[in-house]
């Protein structure tokens, strides 16, 4: 029995390994998608950003008055928090039909089928840097200044972009067989939003089952490790150690996934 897992294991890790030899591949689709999607608009990607600062500016005066908190605080809060629940979520939504979406290419082109989950975390991540621009314009405005500590949001994003890549790729193979399932993803994501402290502080919503759901809860620790070192608020520990083993344990999953049913994807399809 564990023979047969570490090979399915080895197999997956090949394919990750043949993906990682066609980075220039990866990275030129997911250029290209950006470029159709937005193909002659002279603003392009900034039009998510336009959206992301009118979302901002909404929910930020609306429930910073709701929770009567100081819009100085809040909003540099609320800011970081929906730029990156935006990657977070549509990351993880695409990453549902990246295989279905780019059926076309896997029927005719044989290559590594993670060569498509990087394609759409790619993409996501373009349109990232363009709405990070909002950050620092936020902070300005208010006064909010960055300390030496801001740097660990670096290797905060680069473990939620390792952890979204796992997830991605095995919500990838299981809708793929079951078109149902990124639906119900879709569902659960918008859920999750409202349960996480994104638009809402923690502090503010005392009681041990909100406290049981942030434990468990692994957007909540994704977005703890990137926006505390950006706000100036110590870092948990338990937060970066979350997301750690979560990686972990996710990847070995992902790998026996993909290592398995890669035969059957394309039938799947």
């Amino acid at each position: 029995m564990l023979k047969i897992f570490l090979n399915y294991l080895t197999d997956g890790l090949q394919e990750i390994y043949h993906a990682v030899k066609d980075y220039n591949l990866m990275l030129a689709l997911g250029r290209q998608d950006v470029a159709t999607r937005y193909r002659r608009s002279r603003i392009g990607a900034f039009w998510l950003t336009i959206n992301m600062i009118v979302t901002i500016m909404v929910l930020g005066f609306v429930f910073g008055g709701i929770f009567k908190q100081s819009i100085n605080n809040f909003l540099p809060y609320l800011t970081v928090g929906l730029v990156l629940w935006g990657f977070i979520s549509n990351s993880i939504n695409e990453g549902c039909a990246s295989f279905s979406s780019s059926s076309d290419i896997i029927l005719q082109v044989r290559m590594s089928f993670f060569i498509h989950i990087v394609r759409v975390l790619w993409r996501n991540l373009i349109i990232l840097f363009h709405n990070l621009l909002i950050i620092p314009i936020v902070f300005i405005i208010f006064s909010k200044s960055l300390s030496i500590d801001s740097l660990l949001s670096i290797p905060a994003l680069f473990l939620i972009l390792m952890n979204l890549a796992w997830m991605s790729l095995l919500l990838a193979i299981i809708c793929t067989r079951f078109r149902d399932v990124g639906h119900i993803v879709q569902n659960i994501m918008q859920v999750t939003f409202f349960v996480t402290p994104i638009f809402w502080e923690a502090k503010l919503v005392m009681g041990d089952f909100v406290e049981i759901i942030n434990l468990v809860n692994p957007f909540y620790h994704m977005i703890n490790i990137f926006r505390a070192p950006l706000l100036g608020l110590d870092s948990d520990i338990f937060s970066w150690i979350f997301c750690a083993i979560f990686f972990l344990v996710g990847s070995i999953l992902s790998l026996y996934f993909l290592g398995k049913y890669q035969k059957r994807i394309t039938y799947w399809l």
